[in-house]
């Protein structure tokens, strides 16, 4: 499944004092609340957007699981970002029964695409998979955003070793 996508843009400033609400050098707000904007216009349901340590969450309204975007920049590009889908795997467990999430993951990724292709200051647009950094074990800690526990199987073992 296509879960995560990376990007170049200008678009996206931090706010003033932003990376103090959620880590120094992290930011993404301007960028959830346009994907957040954009996602009802393709008629996909939000909730208020809210930060965590590594950038900004946007709820997608749904009744059969938790789904949200992740939105941040990247330390590899000075106007470089990463949006990552959760759930990222094809299928979850939740109140004991086995969920596919393929159609509204790839939904969710479809209406993503279009909204970040047709943005006309967003350039670099490249998808790929959680499991493809999984299998990519040279990549540098900060070369990614990426959640907690996909960070632990992207970056090298001393990396972890230091958190």
């Amino acid at each position: 499944m296509k879960t995560h996508i990376e990007f170049k843009s200008s678009a996206f400033p931090a706010y003033e004092g932003e990376d103090e609400e959620i880590n120094p050098g992290r930011w993404g707000k301007r960028l959830a609340e346009f994907i957040k904007s954009q996602l009802e216009k393709e008629n996909i349901g939000t909730e208020d957007i809210y930060s965590e340590d590594w950038g900004v969450a946007v709820p997608i309204k749904n009744e059969d699981f938790p789904i949200w975007i992740g939105c941040g920049n990247s330390e590899e590009s000075k106007d470089g970002f990463l949006c990552f889908i959760e759930p990222s795997k094809p299928n979850i467990r939740h109140w004991f029964r086995k969920i596919d999430t393929t159609s509204k993951v790839s939904r969710v990724s479809d209406a993503l695409d279009k909204i970040l292709r047709s943005h006309p200051d967003i350039r670099e647009v490249r998808w790929w998979s959680e499991n493809k950094t999984e299998a990519n074990q040279s990549l540098e800690p900060t070369a990614l955003l990426v959640t907690p526990r996909a960070f632990a199987r992207v970056a090298p073992s001393s990396a972890v070793a230091h958190l």
